[in-house]
């Protein structure tokens, strides 16, 4: 017992001690919650209650996502003015510094011949390596220089076609700069000529996917012309270039401008050249221009430096000299300036007027009549126009009449050299003129004419040049584009089907002639994206047919491949019996629907439903396909159960 007051006291201090405890502990909560609510509120006031405050100890902890840094900056200033700042514990996020942007996806194809480098940045899904391999079937010995880097992020809407179409256009520049970005491509390039420049710009617009925008900058290098030439004309017809040389696009815009000025057509051409004789040519071509125009009629020849003026005889010749002078005066000293006055026609009532004509058709049939001076002239005209348009083609009936006008053989040998640029046409030399008229595909023929015609003739020659441009005899114009390759295939197999075997898929016998002429055509247009499509009748169970159609479609794609066809755009469709284009009740209908059909693949419009091959699909061709349901009955045939099923 000796030790009970020694237990009291133990236990007095133990108690003591749980009750300063327990007060620290209530004293620090409610520290704890006084600093939480005081912050709270003070943000809340301050419009930032989107944070979250709360405590742990005498740590304050701030969580939630600031719209910007600053936003987050602003909690926390408020937070460390009312809690020490040190206890402050900062795990907010900001919500601009957790979206990233996307980068800018672009390619840079630079190509120099055989040697190629790729610059920029793609997406990681595109695939670099099919990149390389789809530009390495340009040339076994292609070096292509690889600087390109990748990023994982989404493929942006327009990137996959665009870039498609810039490996395809990088192709068909050997000399050029293709740059990709999602939906557009920026071509620049370098032609070998005029023609094959603007067959060049043909072929990219027309095979340019749809939505993609395209920005082209094919340069050729400019001609040289000799002699720099320009005609102008003013007659009963109206007024018209019958050439035109400019050695700047200042200077032709200079020299139309004046032309239309004075009733000149403004579709008008000029061609843009090296040989000019003089810096001043587009100003001089244009002050002779307007000065013609004050004479009323006449033509005006700039031929290098020389300048001729040739105005019929009823223009006074005071006015004439009056308009000589002037303009002798305002064109620069390099130019030599003469103006003829032409003599009145003398009316014959005699013998009929001597004349040369030859007459070639668009066939090509050349047919010479009139007359030449003596038997050895008329032998050298004849084996000339041989010589030019064919020994079968030339049909002459030409007579011989002596005292001809001086010069006559010259001017008709001229004349036929200048029909040879034409079509079609017909040369005509009389006495006082040689007219020269008739259609070409070429849209420089005027100026090549008119350039044969001065040069050779020399000055105070008169001649008429009326050459008009057909579009349709254009073989730059016409060159392949997808829609024609389309309809060339769709015109052969409108004449003789590629026909197979009952239940066979083997291309033989008419059906590989058949294929041999649609090859020889697709080769021609290059890579297209066609759909090959084998059609078959109703006879039969539709999903034989189905797959027969398949194996045809497949057959005529390796078919082209056997035939050095481009087929890597092309795909292989059987669509059965679903697609007829005739009735299966007649034997003709079935023949017809028995088929193989090229399509060109299109891009679907914005906004147009699609197929999982990305074409457009077709309701009205949907609403006419028939789902059967049939019930089951006792009498429908099923498989056998197997092991392990349930009998129910």
């Amino acid at each position: 017992m000796r030790n009970k007051p020694a237990l009291i006291a133990a236990a007095v201090l133990v108690a003591a001690g749980l009750a300063a405890w327990g007060g620290a502990t209530v004293a620090a909560n409610i520290i704890e919650r006084t600093t939480r609510e005081a912050i709270a509120e003070r943000l809340q006031a301050e419009g930032l209650g989107w944070a979250e405050v709360r405590t742990d100890g005498l740590q304050v902890i701030l969580s939630g996502t600031a719209a910007t840094e600053a936003m987050r900056f602003r909690v926390l200033s408020v937070a460390g003015s009312i809690a020490d700042q040190a206890r402050v514990i900062d795990r907010m996020d900001v919500a601009d510094a957790l979206t990233v942007e996307a980068p800018r996806f672009t390619v840079e194809v630079l190509r120099n011949d055989d040697d190629i480098s790729l610059i920029g940045l793609v997406p990681m899904s595109t695939g670099r390596q099919g990149l390389l391999q789809g530009l390495g079937t340009i040339s076994r010995e292609l070096e292509v220089a690889d600087m390109l880097d990748s990023a994982e992020y989404p493929v942006p809407d327009g990137w996959a076609p665009a870039l498609d179409f810039g490996i395809r256009a990088v192709r068909m520049l050997p000399q050029s700069k293709v740059t990709v970005t999602a939906g557009q491509v920026r071509i620049a390039a370098i032609a070998n000529n005029r023609d094959d420049q603007r067959r060049l710009e043909r072929e990219l617009r027309s095979i340019a996917p749809a939505g993609i925008a395209l920005s082209l900058e094919i340069s050729a290098p400019r001609p040289v012309i000799a002699p720099f030439i320009l005609r102008f004309a003013i007659d009963e017809t109206g007024a018209r270039f019958n050439a035109c040389s400019a050695d700047s696009e200042e200077a032709r815009a200079t020299i139309l401008e004046a032309g239309v000025a004075v009733g000149a057509s403004a579709r008008a051409g000029c061609t843009i050249g090296l040989g000019v004789p003089s810096p001043h040519w587009g100003e001089a071509a244009a002050q002779g221009i307007a000065a013609l125009a004050e004479l009323g009629a006449g033509t005006i020849t700039f031929s290098d430096t020389d300048v001729e003026i040739l105005v019929p005889h009823d223009v006074p010749e005071d006015r004439l000299l009056a308009v000589q002078e002037a303009l002798d005066a305002a064109m620069a000293d390099a130019f030599s300036l003469s103006a003829t006055r032409l003599p009145a026609p003398v009316v014959e009532t005699g013998a009929p007027q001597a004349e040369f004509v030859a007459t070639l058709s668009a066939e090509g049939d050349l047919v010479l009549s009139g007359a030449l001076s003596d038997a050895r002239m008329l032998d050298t005209v004849e084996s000339f126009a041989k010589a030019r348009f064919g020994a079968q083609s030339v049909e002459n009936t030409v007579g011989v009449v002596e005292s001809l006008p001086e010069g006559w053989s010259r001017r008709v040998l001229t004349g036929l050299e200048a029909l040879t640029e034409l079509h079609n046409g017909a040369l005509i030399v009389r006495e006082e003129e040689l007219e020269l008229r008739g259609t070409s595909g070429n849209p420089d023929s005027s100026d090549v004419v008119s350039r044969v015609l001065s040069e050779r003739l020399g000055r105070g020659q008169v001649f008429r040049v009326a050459v008009d441009y057909d579009e349709e005899l254009d073989p730059v114009a016409q060159a392949p584009t997808p829609e024609r390759c389309e309809a060339r295939v769709a015109d052969i197999l409108a004449q003789r089907q590629i026909t197979f075997a009952p239940g066979q898929a083997r291309i033989e016998g008419e059906a590989a002639q058949v294929l041999d002429d649609i090859a020889e055509v697709l080769r021609e247009c290059g890579e297209l994206p066609f759909e090959i499509g084998g059609h078959t009748d109703s006879q039969g169970r539709a999903e034989m047919n189905l797959a027969l159609s398949q194996q045809r479609a497949a057959a005529v794609q390796e078919g082209l491949v056997q035939r050095r066809v481009l087929v890597s755009q092309m795909e292989a469709v059987g669509y059965g019996p679903n697609r007829p284009i005739a009735e299966n009740d007649t034997p003709e209908g079935r023949e017809a629907n028995r088929r193989i059909e090229f399509r060109l693949i299109r891009p679907a419009e914005e906004g147009v439903e699609t197929d999982p091959l990305g074409r457009a699909r077709d309701p009205e061709l949907e609403a006419t396909l028939e789902i059967r349901v049939e019930t089951a009955d006792s009498s429908t045939v099923r498989p056998e159960a197997r092991p392990g099923d349930d009998d129910d």
